[in-house]
């Protein structure tokens, strides 16, 4: 074995998680492991969603020590920290990727990582697991990568060239795990069996809060092909009862998604499944070809209804292209979900009033929200990085955690969501909306600090 690929996301160990219940494999290190094993490496997957942290720890005790890459999130760090502290005790080269590890380097290698990878990871790892092979050192021909030099100072390589032709690179590794435990989880949990599809990489949007940090801004696709050619697969090995087409933007390129829906017609295919989409990349058109498809629900990031907050996002939209995509789907009957952020810099109450106002003129089916979180690495990040509280231990919290000065409490966020609920519900509450507004009105000078 060249390399061990783990995750560190244990279902069983999350509360939170064990309550949503809705687990996908993990296709980034799937499509790292399908790269490598074509270019001759031994690599085995330790999948960690049903399964718990010592089970990971018996196998890093069982096996001969070589090199362990681990995925990081904003989510799973206090747990890749513990993996990476227990693999470097016993013996192992600790290699960290995903999008949390190289926003904090200094933090992840002192916790026992001998190296972290920047980006997409497919070329950079095949060249460091090349040299490690050969016996040689890290060094700074490597792409893609940071370590520390033996001054202690950290090195960051340059960044290797993104992977131009995605349809040239190997499905998921998905045999490689327990696919149809993820399946029977979900028909179990909530009647529908599912699974994911990656159909593009990288995202060409700026808004502000949003990280960049493994696919950079590029947006490189599939083809449509080589996508219905994956979806067939999936249909008849695992016959799922739905799918996740979980790009960034699913309908960011209308040509492709035409061609992909003549590919599957052509093939008489056709599943339900749920994706994301931008207002302003919905139309007519858009909307019947995803019913076509199969499409049962569309997730819109709305944001705010508050076009001075959407501005100050960098969003490129505005509330009234979100009202009118929302629209457009319940004509052609796709479900919605909105995803609505609070406490972006610059919020007032007017500001949480208008996206009240906009989330009960759209009726969603489904609205999820969030209070903003400033992730490094980001341009929200750097506006609030002066104000900016962590709140207890860096390797127990995440970028979740983080207060910034002068922002409404969390007590006041926790009004606006009862507000919403309570406005937007199918019977409004007069008691419940009078408890929330008195509750939004005792609160609106407590800020952060």
């Amino acid at each position: 074995m060249d390399l061990l690929l783990t995750h560190g996301y244990f279902v069983a160990e999350d509360p939170k998680e064990q309550r949503i219940m809705k687990p996908y494999p993990p296709l980034g290190i799937l499509y790292l492991s399908s790269h490598l094993r074509r270019a001759g490496f031994g690599v085995e997957i330790h999948d960690s969603t049903f399964s718990a942290r010592g089970d990971l720890f018996r196998v890093l005790d069982s096996e001969r020590p070589s090199v362990l890459g681990v995925y990081g999130n904003l989510l799973t760090r206090s747990e890749v920290v513990r993996i990476a502290e227990y693999a470097k005790q016993r013996g192992w080269f600790v290699v960290l990727g995903g999008p949390e590890p190289s926003n904090y380097p200094e933090q992840y290698l002192d916790a026992g990582a001998d190296a972290i990878v920047r980006g997409e990871g497919e070329i950079a790892m095949t060249a460091l697991l090349a040299r490690l092979k050969a016996g040689g050192a890290l060094s700074e021909d490597l792409p893609s990568l940071i370590y520390r030099a033996p001054d202690g100072s950290i090195v960051h390589t340059a960044a290797a060239p993104l992977i131009g032709d995605l349809d040239a690179q190997p499905w998921p590794d998905r045999e490689r795990i327990d696919i149809a435990r993820y399946v029977r989880t979900w028909r179990d949990r909530h009647g529908q069996g599912s699974l994911s599809v990656i159909t593009a990489r990288g995202c060409p949007y700026r808004c502000r809060w949003c990280s960049h940090s493994v696919y950079g801004m590029t947006h490189r696709r599939r083809s449509a092909a080589d996508v219905a050619d994956e979806v067939e697969f999936l249909l008849r090995r695992y016959e799922p009862d739905m799918l996740w087409m979980a790009d960034d933007v699913f309908t960011i390129h209308h040509g492709w998604l035409f061609e992909y829906a003549r590919e599957m017609r052509r093939r008489g295919l056709r599943i339900p499944f749920e994706c994301i989409t931008r207002a302003d990349r919905m139309n007519e058109r858009v909307a019947a070809t995803l019913v076509e498809l199969g499409c049962m629900r569309v997730w819109i990031g709305s944001e705010s209804g508050s076009q001075k907050i959407l501005d100050a996002m960098e969003r490129g939209v505005t509330v009234e292209q979100v009202q009118k995509a929302v629209d457009l789907c319940r004509a052609a009957g796709i479900e919605t979900g909105m995803f609505i952020m609070w406490g972006y810099e610059g919020e007032q109450m007017e500001d949480v009033e208008a996206t009240i106002a906009h989330v009960k003129k759209c009726s969603p089916e489904t609205c999820l929200t969030t209070v903003s979180y400033p992730i490094r690495g980001t341009p929200y990040y750097e506006d609030v990085h002066s104000k900016l509280i962590s709140i207890g231990n860096w390797r127990e919290s995440t970028d979740r955690n983080i207060a910034v000065r002068g922002r409404h409490s969390r007590r006041f966020y926790q009004f606006a969501d009862e507000l919403l609920r309570a406005e937007t519900a199918p019977l409004p509450d007069a008691a419940r909306i009078a408890s929330a507004r008195a509750g939004l009105a005792e609160t609106l000078h407590e800020v952060e600090a």
